[in-house]
């Protein structure tokens, strides 16, 4: 018996101990697998939060990141100023100005440059500044052209008008026709086309009761004018950049004429710019033109683009620069270089991104520059009198871009630039469509300088358009 309880104390000591770490060890597993549960209901959860709400969770970061972009466009006033509490002087301290964007670009001299075989070089190669000094408008060579007069259409030639056509001083929806264009009708387009010895055309300044009036003024210092550089401004759209870069001698030689109508004129006297008694602001000469003849702004604009043989009758040559830049370099030598070195008589800067007229109409109404109907009724016209795609007419590339126009004022020159602004009267407003149609016709323009695009740059400062302009109400 005492063996019995010996051996049975023994065994229960020894048991309970090792059931006792057993034991232990067991609830500590009980407990691990107590937390990992607990993490797999927290993931659980987690996850139907994230699949609830992750549109919120994406929103929130990007409308802070989005008013924090917002935040860097306000301009801090100068220290010392006090913001104003009107509404339209605090939109213009959180707006940009685009003049502002603008700034970096104005009075730039250098040169624009590119590399041609691995070697750097200028876009357009000038004349050295004291050879520039001298230079003067060349005498008259002898006439090798097939066209020895342009007659300009006018009301008093009654045969060329319809007996019940009836013309309003300002264009309408139903036709851009009126006493500024006359009524060119579509057999008078074609013959217009047809060169010989004399050509009638219709050219602008159809009738007295027309429009485009320009003070007697102004007129008579035109009519002084040989050399012209000269730019619009219509409907207040746009400021006026003051030339740069010219010799002295082009000073004393060229005229810089700026024409405004009486909105653009109000407009910058506002922003504080001043006409003086001599009718100058700097270099330009402003020519407040009255009664313009269209409602559409950027026609009235190709007037003074297209017809400087009209406006500048005594004039030799002429160089086109839109409202939109600055021109930076001496007249004289931008004749040397891209006329009279060439012995070319129209030098006009290519298209910078397409050569296919067909190209160019997509473009104009897929970005809202001209209504879809309108492109087609001209692109219909041309495939149907023949224009092909070709993207080169003569050897030059077939679209332009327009903004700056160089050109000697020749009778085939002259009839070259009626015939396109008939057309841009006759279709849509924008040049660039008509252009190639334009060379296309008139076979007889061969001597053309289509410069490149890096060239046009180093002409002018782009600063681009700061405004639209305001439609006249017809």
């Amino acid at each position: 018996m005492f063996n019995t309880n010996s051996i049975s104390i023994s065994v229960s000591d020894d048991d309970l101990d090792e059931l006792g770490r057993v034991r232990a060890r067991v609830r500590k597993k009980r407990n691990k697998a107590g937390l990992r549960n607990n993490d797999n209901g927290f993931s659980r959860w987690l996850l139907r939060k994230l699949v609830k709400y992750w549109m919120f969770l994406i929103f929130l970061p990007a409308a802070g990141l989005l008013l924090f972009e917002s935040s860097s466009f306000v301009v801090k006033p100068e220290p010392g100023t006090k913001p104003s509490g009107s509404g339209s002087e605090l939109s213009s301290i959180k707006k940009p100005s685009l003049e502002k964007k603008s700034e970096g670009n104005l009075n730039r001299l250098d040169p624009t440059t590119r590399v041609v075989g691995g070697v750097r070089e200028r876009c357009l190669k000038l004349l050295p500044q004291e050879e520039l000094e001298h230079l003067d408008i060349p005498s008259s060579k002898g006439s090798t052209s097939p066209v020895s007069k342009v007659l300009y259409i006018s009301e008093n030639d009654t045969p060329f008008l319809g007996r019940n056509t009836v013309l309003s001083g300002q264009s309408t929806n139903a036709t851009r026709f009126n006493l500024f264009t006359g009524n060119q009708t579509l057999d008078q387009r074609e013959n217009s086309f047809k060169v010989s010895d004399t050509a009638s055309v219709h050219c602008g300044f159809y009738s007295e009761n027309g429009g485009f009036k320009i003070s007697n003024e102004d007129r008579e210092y035109m009519l002084n004018c040989k050399v012209v550089v000269s730019t619009c401004a219509f409907g207040g759209g746009d400021d006026l950049y003051q030339p740069i870069g010219m010799s002295e001698a082009s000073l004393r030689k060229v005229c810089y004429v700026a024409f405004w109508d009486e909105i653009t004129l109000a407009t910058q006297e506002s922003a504080g710019q001043k006409v003086s008694e001599d009718g100058f602001i700097g270099k330009w000469r402003i020519i407040v033109v009255r009664n313009l003849p269209f409602s559409d702004q950027r026609l009235n604009g190709k007037i003074p683009k297209m017809l400087a043989h009209r406006l500048f009758p005594h004039a030799k040559y002429s160089i086109w620069v839109d409202s939109k830049s600055q021109f930076r370099r001496d007249p004289f030598g931008v004749l040397e270089a891209l006329l009279w070195r060439s012995n070319s008589v129209l030098a006009i800067s290519e298209h910078g991104a397409r050569s296919s007229v067909y190209d160019e109409a997509k473009a104009v109404v897929k970005k809202n520059k001209a209504k879809p109907d309108e492109v087609e009724v001209q692109l219909t016209q041309y495939r149907n009198d023949g224009l092909p795609e070709d993207k080169r007419f003569n050897g030059k590339k077939a679209l332009a871009e327009a903004s700056v126009i160089v050109r000697e004022h020749t009778l085939v020159t002259n009839l070259f630039m009626c015939l396109w602004f008939n057309e841009v009267v006759r279709f849509t407003s924008r040049d660039q469509l008509s252009f190639p149609y334009v060379l296309w016709r008139l076979k007889v323009l061969k001597n053309i300088n289509m410069f490149p695009v890096c060239t046009r740059k180093d002409l002018v400062n782009s600063m681009g358009h700061l405004r639209k302009a305001k439609p006249l109400i017809s």
